[in-house]
């Protein structure tokens, strides 16, 4: 029994060792070991935060940016508590440190608000999953689908194939039109014009045909065909049809007018390029007073 009491006395004054002293401050060795046991727990909690997550995900409860985003959230909470403890467990004054570094603080934000701008939009992002990786996104006329979601920035990738790293502020901030919606297919349109005195009932079957021949049509709903205007010189159609390839629905569109063009030119329709008459009025009056000259 001595044998024990004279162990723990040791380890007892062993922890009470200082290790380094400022002003009326000491570090003790037992400060040191409370330090390493927040950041063991630190990281185990972490851990167990992903795996609760994860799980939540699996189980459908929880998007991937819902998980991303609760766990990025609960990263920042824990490792701030923890840093927060470990500075008192030093015995650092943080109402000094704050004060200290408010200045600083105040000049990061001014500088860094695009940046925070980007955090908060991304936070706002991956909570309401308004938009998600896969979604095929409209922003500033550009149409690309979204890749990755991130705190900071959204990767996308155009039709062309290259890919672009977008601020989330920009998205957050922009109207964005998202064509990934709950239906699977979207409508489109191709605009046709034919010259005037145009049989329109052969133009109409024409621009019909065309469109549920085309593979990428689907076939219910059937497309439309409207007479929309009388134009400056031609009779203006348009031709409405859906098609699950919103990606690359432009290819779609080229393909339908190059059928088109074809069976038009097949079927003798023409397409009118702009004209105007121009009519010239000319005078009549063929007399003139010419002055007498003096020599």
């Amino acid at each position: 029994m001595s044998k024990w009491s004279e162990t723990t006395d040791k380890v007892g004054e062993l922890l009470k060792k200082s290790i380094v002293t400022f002003g009326d401050k000491t570090i003790h060795v037992y400060d040191v070991f409370i330090a390493l046991f927040i950041v063991v727990s630190t990281y185990l909690i972490l851990r167990w935060v992903r795996k609760l997550l994860q799980a939540g995900q699996k189980a459908n409860k929880l998007t991937i940016g819902q998980q991303f985003a609760y766990y990025q959230l609960a990263k920042y909470v824990i490792v701030v508590v923890a840093l927060v403890s470990i500075l008192k467990t030093f015995k650092v004054d943080l109402s000094i440190l704050i004060i200290g570094s408010s200045a600083v603080l105040v000049a990061l934000a001014l500088g860094l608000q695009h940046l925070f701008n980007d955090l908060v939009s991304g936070f706002f992002l991956l909570f309401e999953g308004t938009i998600r990786v896969g979604d095929i996104i409209e922003v500033d006329g550009m149409v690309c689908r979204v890749q990755e979601i991130g705190i900071r920035i959204s990767k996308v990738k155009k039709r062309d194939g290259i890919s672009l790293v977008i601020p989330n502020g920009k998205i957050i901030s922009n109207s964005v039109i998202n064509w990934t919606t709950d239906s699977s297919i979207t409508r489109f349109t191709v605009d046709v014009g034919v010259a005037y005195g145009s049989d329109v009932q052969k133009v109409r079957d024409v621009l019909l045909d065309c469109a549920s021949r085309h593979n990428e049509v689907v076939r219910s709903p059937k497309p439309i065909c409207r007479f929309i205007a009388f134009g400056e010189s031609s009779l203006n159609f348009e031709l409405l049809f859906w098609s699950k390839n919103r990606f690359r629905i432009e290819d779609v569109q080229s393909d339908l007018r190059f059928m088109i063009n074809a069976e038009f030119t097949k079927n003798s329709i023409r397409i009118p390029f702009p004209q105007r008459d121009i009519h010239i009025k000319t005078s009549t009056d063929s007399s003139a007073h010419i002055p007498d000259t003096v020599g």
